[in-house]
């Protein structure tokens, strides 16, 4: 049986791929550009070889589906606090990717330390990790709201505190923070799995690696200033009148319609999208605010009611009503940007056409079947509809066609064009539904009458620029 490495995509790919060329592995496809997750080592020609979203590694490896990985010393430590015996072993710090994870606050950080009996609301990424944290800190009455990213933007209005990665505590100033402590050093790290480790013949793959990787460098005394004290929060903490209108935001992909579709509907945005990664964009329209958050969150952030307009896409208001059915979120006004498909994809050598065909497949089997997917909510309504039988839904983080065919059986997944699907050997054998940009809502009436006009002359302004459009 081939040995097999997961590598990363994203923060740590082009670093990675500069490490194993020093190595000489001499990969066919490993680039910033990525868009082919099966590169192929010329030097270790039978080593299997996947790219894999960095969150997703840990998890691949403590599973025995990987015998090798590489990834963030953060991601490794918010699997091992949750799971201490997991069967993974920290093999090499690769001296690369650094940064820190803090705990910060939009607030003075000591306010929160006392068990005054008010619930600390703290937004992460890392929800593992921040539990581990309010736990040890005895935080008294805490809640961990996990978010996809972004989440500087959450405090004040929405969270007290926040777990994030950052470069420097300097770094947490310019989004509006006060450090309340250091909670992790991180960098990439090669890492096992223990079982691996001690049955496989990984010497050959492990040393080509270590050796590649550039010894310690001394650091100059003073040269670390991430532990900077007296740094004052840039956040006003103005507070927003009953009025005002929330509006969220996307960050990534999206925006470049968005601000397309904003321009046409005459709604001017300032520092939008940013340079510096400001989260609160100016909008030239009095009694609205602005937040710029993961569209992956909105529509849970909308029906709890932290904002009131968002822009996402539909397929993470399905994903989200597919988990809630009676959620007050809805979509307002179709937007009809940023059209994907959401679809049902298989390896292409599996000998199923569709739905009925992939349904009479799983009856002539006994092992579950397993579904990756993003949309994790929308592959298990899919499983449930379309009854599948005993399945299994695998979260993924990104990169869902890597999966296929050796860790899923299935995957769902959005594709515009089907040519990234196409190229690594799969084929789509049903189509959920058609995706596109989406404003959404509370379903809740504003009682407030000034918000409410303020409300629907904003969808007034965008359904106009979709008419037109």
């Amino acid at each position: 049986m081939p040995l097999k490495i997961a590598l990363p995509k994203g923060r740590l790919l082009r670093k990675t791929a500069s490490i194993l060329q020093k190595a000489e592995w001499g990969l066919d496809e490993y680039h910033s550009k990525i868009g082919f997750y099966r590169p192929v080592s010329q030097k270790f020609p039978d080593l299997r070889i996947r790219v894999f979203h960095e969150k997703d590694i840990p998890i691949q490896i403590a599973m025995g589906n990987y015998d090798l990985g590489i990834c963030g010393l953060d991601w490794i430590e918010e699997l091992l606090v949750k799971y201490p015996s997991s069967d993974l072993i920290k093999v090499k710090d690769l001296r690369y990717g650094e940064g820190a994870l803090y705990m910060a606050a939009a607030a003075a950080p000591e306010g929160f330390k006392k068990n005054n009996g008010f619930l600390v609301r703290i937004a992460t990424e890392y929800p593992n990790l921040a539990e581990a944290y309010a736990l040890k800190n005895r935080l008294g009455r805490f809640a961990v709201f996990p978010v996809l990213g972004a989440a500087e933007a959450y405090p004040p209005e929405n969270a007290d505190m926040v777990l994030l990665s950052t470069q420097s505590i300097n770094e947490l100033a310019a989004c509006g923070l006060l450090s309340a402590g250091k909670v992790l050093n991180f960098g990439a790290f090669l890492i096992a799995n223990r079982n691996s480790w001690e049955t496989k013949p990984l010497d050959k793959i492990v040393t080509s690696i270590c050796d590649a990787v550039p010894e310690a460098e001394a650091k100059v005394q003073g040269e670390d200033k991430t532990e900077t004290q007296g740094v004052k929060a840039v956040y006003s903490g103005r507070r927003i009148s009953g009025d005002t209108v929330r509006l969220a935001l996307p960050d990534g992909h999206q925006q470049e319609q968005v601000v397309k579709l904003l321009h046409e509907a005459g709604i001017e945005m300032v520092d939008y999208p940013s340079e510096t990664g400001n989260r609160r964009p100016g909008i030239k329209i009095e009694g609205v605010t602005v937040k710029v958050i993961r569209p992956q969150d909105m529509p849970l952030q909308v029906a709890n009611g932290n904002f009131d307009l968002g822009i996402t896409g539909r397929d993470w208001l399905t994903d989200h009503l597919a988990q809630f059915p009676s959620s007050p979120v809805e979509c307002l006004l179709d937007l009809k940007s940023r059209k994907v498909r959401l679809v049902a994809v298989v390896s292409r050598e599996l000998a199923v056409e569709n739905a009925g065909e992939l349904r009479q497949f799983i009856a002539a089997r006994e092992e579950p079947i397993r579904i990756a997917s993003e949309y994790v909510n929308i592959a298990d309504k899919y499983a449930r509809d379309n009854h599948l039988g005993h399945y299994r839904v695998i979260p993924t983080w990104g990169a869902t066609e890597a999966f296929l065919p050796e860790d899923a059986d299935m995957i769902i997944e959005n594709t515009e064009t089907g040519r990234t699907i196409a190229r690594h050997n799969l084929k789509i054998i049903d189509t959920l539904f058609e995706s596109t940009g989406c404003l959404i809502g509370h379903v809740r009436a504003v009682t407030d009458p000034i918000k409410t006009k303020r409300i629907k002359e904003i969808i007034k302004k965008l359904r106009s620029a979709v008419e037109v459009g």
